[in-house]
């Protein structure tokens, strides 16, 4: 594998912002007198707002017309938008920018591809956004991971073909998005010990951009 460039999702693998998601869902859950607790919470990775939208609902004693769960994930949206103004560059996880900074100065390209309308905020918020050279996000696209569109936006904005990019994902969903458009994934976090990921590891943390080239570059 030529390894050129390297495509990270966002929630989960360079900013934990996996909380403040659960305290909004929980919030509106409990406006609705949804049953909504961390288990259900966990099925909600890598999936947009509606999909998790309608996850939550499964548990709702009466049903919603389209424009009321237009509202509900709306409301739900603005809850966690304000719970963003507190993140900073200190949330950033461990590790994730020593990669970024070693990969950007061995000239691998870098993209966000997430699932996530808030990721232009995040970004801002945590000072990630000068090491990217493009991002895709649910604003662009119009199928959530497993579907591969969102990395392909990501690569092709990066003018990389997906054999030559690697995608960094902690969701079972990104990771089989990721195979199936073609990349090969390393999985962290809650998706470490995922079976269709190239690669494995618990985090970020002790990941240097010279071990992550020589993995790939050997097909290790």
């Amino acid at each position: 594998m030529q390894l050129r460039a390297v495509i990270f999702d966002l929630d989960g693998v360079l900013v934990s912002t996996d909380g403040l998601h659960y305290q909004g869902w929980k919030r509106l859950a409990d406006e609705e007198g949804i049953p909504f607790d961390e288990t259900i919470n966990h099925r909600l990775r890598g999936v947009s707002r509606m999909e998790s939208l309608e996850i939550l609902l499964e548990r709702s004693k009466r049903s919603y017309s389209l424009e009321e769960k237009d509202a509900l994930a709306g409301r739900k949206n603005r809850y966690y938008r304000d719970l963003l103004d507190s993140l900073a560059p200190g949330d950033v996880l461990p590790g994730a920018l020593e990669l970024c900074c070693g990969l950007r100065e061995r000239g691998i390209k870098l993209a966000i591809a997430s699932s996530s309308r808030n990721s232009p905020l995040i970004l801002e918020k945590t000072g990630l956004a000068k090491w990217f050279d493009a991002t895709a996000d649910g604003n662009d696209i119009r199928r959530s991971k497993p579907d591969p569109e969102v990395f392909l936006l990501a690569a092709s904005r990066l003018g990389v073909a997906p054999e030559n990019c690697l995608v960094v994902e902690d969701a079972a969903s990104g990771v089989e998005g990721a195979v199936n458009g073609g990349f090969r994934c390393l999985a962290v976090g809650a998706a470490h010990e995922h079976p269709g990921a190239a690669w494995s590891a618990p985090s970020l943390a002790g990941i240097c951009a010279d071990s992550l080239l020589s993995r790939t570059q050997a097909g290790a």
